[in-house]
């Protein structure tokens, strides 16, 4: 292989709240899926956590920006500059030259073609050369272990930040899946909305997510995980006054409650469509959680009683999908749900 033929294999999760990628089988960028444009030249200032350091904070020469909305790309020039400024953090060679990249990535697995060929050509005008699309549901489960290509029903519900992904898998293929646009943001929205309405405290998103981080809930009682109240700076909506609200994660379960509601009932429907020989494997296997909505206080308690199925936390939720789309990378040959 000569000189500059160099190629670069890569797995990335790219999220609406976090992307993360793996090469050479490590977690070598694990960053916020934020990008930091100067509004005249419209050049990268910063991706990643440095970006959201800027964000929500920015003047009027710069605008930081959230490529990804609900899963998919919201702007297509923002996500390849932040897909370029994320590679560049992998790249450890020559500065006199790009690698060719060959790439998996993780996608929602409601995605249409038209959200497909926008990750593929983000991808492609970030350098990839090889890009290989996987569904994140599949990605996860492989990086839970399970073996996917089993005739053995396992069920995935991965809850990132814009979509809640729900997928029964055998065989190596999905058998019935439930996307749906609820997940981590909706949440987040609904304490912003709730602390608005409640306190009349006006919070930023950033502060909505560190709420939903300390005092986060699905259940009323907690016992003795319950956290300790949060305490919450910020202005009056009606006379800017500044205030400090104490919060206890009580009050943000009942907020978070409808929204959580709604992925009972996805999970609900993607049981109903599930064929009953695989029906019996996920009874008796349980269900994985994965995606950062998995570390939600008391959700796996809430779901299990609900559906009367047990409901298991992925060992380490947040990057499920960025390692299973890291051991696609390395069999790439032999999975034949891999989408080029």
């Amino acid at each position: 292989m000569g000189f500059f033929s160099f190629i670069q294999e890569i797995a990335m999760d790219l999220g609406t709240a976090n992307t993360i990628i793996i090469s050479d089988d490590k977690i070598v960028v694990d960053e916020p899926s934020v990008v930091a444009l100067d509004r005249r030249t419209d050049k990268m200032i910063a991706v990643g956590e440095k970006a959201k350091l800027m964000y929500e904070k920015e003047h009027q020469g710069i605008r930081t920006i959230r490529p990804l909305r609900d899963g998919v790309i919201a702007d297509f020039t923002a996500c390849e500059q932040m897909m370029r400024g994320l590679i560049k953090m992998v790249h450890t060679g020559s500065r006199f030259f790009t690698p060719s990249l060959r790439m998996v990535i993780g996608v929602p697995s409601g995605s249409t073609e038209v959200e497909l060929r926008a990750v593929r050509d983000s991808a492609e005008h970030a350098d990839g050369r090889d890009v290989y699309l996987i569904f994140e549901p599949m990605a996860a489960a492989i990086g839970i272990g399970l073996d996917v290509e089993a005739p053995e029903g396992n069920m995935i519900v991965d809850i990132g930040g814009g979509t809640t992904e729900i997928a029964v898998i055998s065989l190596g293929g999905i058998v019935s899946n439930n996307s749906i646009k609820v997940a981590g943001d909706d949440l987040t929205a609904d304490i912003q909305d709730y602390m608005s309405r409640q306190h009349n405290v006006k919070v930023s998103e950033r502060m909505a997510e560190r709420i939903k981080i300390n005092v986060g809930s699905a259940l009323t009682d907690l016992g003795e995980e319950a956290p300790e109240d949060y305490v919450v700076h910020g202005p009056n909506k009606i006379t800017a006054l500044p205030m400090m609200v104490p919060v206890c994660y009580q009050e943000i379960a009942h907020c978070l409650d409808r929204t959580i509601a709604r992925i009972e009932t996805a999970v609900l429907n993607a049981l109903e469509n599930t064929p009953p020989e695989l029906y019996a494997d996920i009874v008796h296997n349980g269900i994985y959680l994965t995606g950062g909505g998995a570390l939600l206080r008391g959700l796996a308690r809430r779901l299990s009683d609900k559906i009367n199925i047990e409901f298991h936390i992925a060992e380490d939720p947040l990057h499920c999908v960025a390692k299973g789309a890291g051991i696609a990378l390395n069999n790439v040959d032999r999975f034949s749900f891999l989408m080029r």
